[in-house]
């Protein structure tokens, strides 16, 4: 049976990374990978939202399906770890997900598809394994897997090839926390200028019972009514709106109809919108 195919999502996003990773993916998996660049002001926003909707793209599909692994390498932006965040995995029905420690991009997955524990690894202790039983890994070799801070490299896709052939690699249980943010922020803006929020337009502040929501202009300081509206087209032709968009489970878009909500609000990646209160 073939190897899966492999879908990355990074913040190491220059064309020199790119091309590296792209190399040693398609050298251990055979085929070339899908590479998606995260970056911008917020890329741990983007890569929960995105992660979410990749993961939700393989549901209703109606029959068997083919698995994906995807591999994530968003390190959080605590300074925290003192030589990287370590590497985890799940699965997702069929499918496989390597990912760096990040409870930001994780904790969607948790609120929204279920996802409790992830098996949390440490570099030396993976690697010595291998070498113990199913891989030719020298102590030189190791020992730069290790030290190195490039671990979504040389690293990250070891392990998920080491997956999918189903050997033995140890790991620690760990749990995931749903999110309890209570900013909503913006997560996306995609190219025809909406804005994708981080939650589902049912948890906005009054969406179900409010005319409108209150939307902060960037541009001139000033406070917009917005109204909401179950479905896209139904937003008047060059009014601004806040809708179900098409990502997540139900997650709300600010929009201009036949234009570019972020442009018109002076809004980008990871701009606050609402605050929800207890």
């Amino acid at each position: 049976m073939p190897l899966p195919p492999v879908v990355s999502l990074t913040d190491c996003a220059d064309p020199n990374a790119l091309a590296r990773q792209s190399t040693r993916i398609a050298t251990l998996f055979g085929s070339t990978p899908t590479v998606l660049p995260l970056g911008g002001p917020d890329p741990e926003g983007a890569a929960a939202l995105t992660l979410l909707d990749l993961l939700r793209s393989t549901d209703l599909i109606g029959g068997p399906s083919r698995p994906v692994v995807v591999l994530v390498n968003i390190a959080p932006r605590d300074g925290h770890w003192p030589n990287g965040v370590p590497f985890c995995s799940f699965r997702h029905g069929n499918h496989l997900v390597v990912s760096t420690l990040n409870q930001r991009v994780l904790a969607p997955l948790a609120t929204y598809l279920g996802l409790t524990e992830v098996q949390v690894t440490d570099v030396r202790e993976v690697l010595e394994a291998a070498a113990d039983d199913w891989a030719e890994l020298a102590p030189a070799e190791i020992e730069e897997m290790v030290r190195t801070q490039f671990r979504s490299l040389w690293y990250a896709p070891l392990l998920a090839r080491w997956l999918v052939d189903g050997h033995p690699v140890p790991a620690q249980p760990t749990a995931v926390r749903p999110s309890v943010a209570d900013d909503v922020r913006i997560a996306v803006v995609d190219n025809f200028g909406n804005c994708k929020l981080d939650r589902p337009a049912a948890e906005l502040p009054g969406y179900d019972t409010a005319e409108s929501l209150i939307v902060r202009n960037r541009l001139d300081g000033r406070d917009i009514p917005v109204r909401c509206y179950a479905r896209l087209p139904d937003v008047p032709l060059g009014e601004p709106g806040i809708t179900v968009g098409s990502s997540g489970v139900g997650f709300a878009e600010l929009v201009v109809r036949g234009g570019s909500a972020a442009e018109a609000f002076g809004l980008r990646q990871g701009d606050r919108v609402f605050h929800l209160t207890s």
